[in-house]
């Protein structure tokens, strides 16, 4: 009879773990242990050698994978050429992950600035689509602070002065 579990989640997951669709799940993992210094948990494979579960953790955090599925409509970002959504991540040395992440080969959408919000910040693009930003916070700004820097970065054009321009 199995042990009955001791808690509503598993002890090393988070409350809240994304779960990340990707098309070559298993180079994503190895992407992720390189770049993020990502650990993995545990890797569930079917037959054909597809993952069907998969579990990293870094930062303190759990992050489920699973490759592309088209038979149950489970589509990665690349099938749609980009995602909407993005996952954040707080780290202590943000020059140093975007550097180590670049190296090993991710899109650097956003380089590493100070801003207004307090936060050391950078943006990129895996080679499987997803969007991370990562970031150091550096000080807690004032509201006065807060408001006049939303102000001047929604003066410079779109509200986005830093992102670098997509290649077509």
């Amino acid at each position: 009879m199995p042990t009955p579990a001791a808690s509503f989640k598993p002890d090393d997951m988070s409350p809240v773990s994304p779960h990340l669709i990707c098309r070559g799940a298993a180079d994503a993992i190895d992407f992720y242990v390189k770049a993020f210094g990502a650990v993995e948990r545990r890797r569930t494979e079917a037959s054909n050698g597809k993952i069907m579960n998969a579990v990293i953790e870094f930062e303190g955090a759990s992050i489920m994978l699973v490759d592309e599925n088209l038979d149950y409509g489970m589509k990665g970002p690349l099938a749609y050429d980009g995602s909407p959504v993005s996952l954040h991540v707080y780290v202590p040395d943000v020059d140093d992950f975007v550097t180590r992440a670049e190296q090993a080969g991710g899109t650097i959408i956003m380089p590493a600035a100070d801003q207004f919000w307090g936060d050391r910040f950078a943006m990129m693009r895996d080679p499987f689509g997803h969007v991370w930003s990562f970031a150091t916070h550096k000080f807690i700004p004032t509201p006065e602070e807060l408001k006049a820097g939303a102000m001047a970065e929604a003066g410079s054009g779109d509200g986005c002065a830093n992102f670098q321009k997509k290649e077509a």
